[in-house]
This record gives C-alpha cells, sequence and structure tokens, in this order.
C-alpha cells in the first residue's frame, strides 16, 4: 500500500466524518492506493462507529496521549508512507497532495507551516501564535539545525519506515517536536508546505493544556 492517511482521536463524533470524507477525495482523485486509520484513544462518543461507518479502519489506543496515539498508528499503519493530521477539522485532508508530492520528490518528513494568509481568523490562539509556537519553533531550529517554522503543525507527513528506525517514544504533545528531532538527528531530508488552518469545528475543550504542553515541548529541547 502506499500511503496511509492517519487521524489520532478522541471524542471527534462531530467532525471525524468530515475529515474522512475529505481523505477519501483525496485518495480517490489522486488515484492512490491508501487507507484511512483511525487511531482512537478512549472516545466515549460515537467517533468509531462513526469512523468504520464512513470505511476508515480504526485501531483501539489505550496508552493515553498524543504521541502515544500516532506511535500506535504509525505501527498498524500499512502504508509505505503516512500522513497524519487532526481529525478536529482544524487541518484540510484534500491539502495532503502537496505533502504527498514532497514525499515523492525525496523528503522523508514534510511538515505543514500554518503561519500564512491561509490561517483563518481565531483558528489559533493569540498566545501559541504570537508566543508559545514561534518562541519553541525558534528554539527547536537552533537545537536540531533545521528550517522548520512550525514545529508544532499537527499534519505532516513522512516514510513509515524511518519513523519505525527513529523508535519513536514521547506519549504527550512533545511528539511533534520529538519526530523532528529523530529526523533531523539522522540527517534525513526536511522539507515544509504551507497548509490551511481552520477553526476546530468540534466546539468542545481543547485536547491541549498550554503551560503543560509548552513545558513538555522544552523540556524535550533542554534534555535532548
Amino acid at each position: 500500500m502506499e500511503l496511509t492517511i492517519l487521524m489520532p482521536c478522541l471524542n471527534e463524533e462531530k467532525t471525524i466524518a468530515y475529515c474522512i470524507e475529505e481523505a477519501s477525495s483525496f485518495l480517490m482523485k489522486s488515484n492512490i492506493q491508501g487507507e484511512i486509520l483511525v487511531a482512537d484513544n478512549g472516545s466515549t462518543d460515537n467517533s468509531v462507529k462513526i469512523a468504520r461507518d464512513k470505511g476508515a479502519r480504526v485501531i483501539s489506543v489505550k496508552k493515553k496521549g498524543y504521541g502515544a496515539t500516532l506511535i500506535a498508528g504509525i505501527k498498524a499503519a500499512k502504508g509505505k508512507y503516512v500522513i497524519f493530521g487532526d481529525g478536529d477539522m482544524s487541518y484540510d485532508f484534500k491539502e495532503s497532495q502537496k505533502i504527498y508530492k514532497m514525499l515523492e520528490e525525496g523528503y522523508a518528513l514534510v511538515i505543514g507551516n500554518r503561519f500564512n494568509s491561509r490561517m483563518e481568523k481565531g483558528a489559533m490562539p493569540f498566545i501559541h501564535k504570537y508566543f508559545g509556537v514561534p518562541l519553541l519553533s525558534m528554539l527547536g531550529r537552533l537545537k536540531y539545525k533545521v528550517s522548520v517554522r512550525d514545529f508544532h503543525c499537527g499534519m505532516r507527513g513522512f516514510l513509515r519506515q524511518d519513523a519505525l528506525d527513529g523508535k519513536l517514544c514521547t506519549s504527550g504533545m512533545e511528539f511533534a517536536t520529538e519526530i523532528i528531532a529523530v529526523f533531523a538527528k539522522k540527517e534525513k531530508k526536511i522539507g515544509q508546505v504551507n497548509i490551511t488552518y481552520r477553526k476546530d469545528m468540534r466546539n468542545g475543550k481543547s485536547h491541549i493544556r498550554t503551560f503543560r504542553d509548552g513545558f513538555r515541548h522544552l523540556w524535550y529541547i533542554i534534555r535532548n
């Protein structure tokens, strides 16, 4: 199989169907042999049923956390490449084409960049947009000698085997930094592409905890 589109999921019943439809549209129009894989991290709503009804393959991940969910998904994926994105409609899965094209061109890791004209107003909290993400991304660039502008973007693609070889292990949001660090240390070719960033349409409490998750990113950079 060429490509796995992976979506971490935790109570996304309001949005997961739309995300799967976008991903399916991309696969069909691009004529790519692929799958849509939903890694569910203990949803208590109808997310799992909806995902299966929409044709996605669903796995259950018992270990809690963003990183733990994605690592389990990467291990379960069948594709040569993996592109992942959140299931809350903040990312447009039809734009997976941009990432896939760069992977085909030889990039081992391609990261979305949300800091462009296509970021919807109100999609990112003020403190994240002007302080947290820019500061931590700057520290990451200095530490790992990469040009990635948006270290925390939740949409990115990579060669699955390279990710497995990197022995990714972080369970929380710092996974977003870890995967860049792993690919950079192995001197893999890393690229970035502008993508659309939309408002989270779940209308629920964000999974991100600003200060706790920010500190976990910072601590990972310091100790690794």
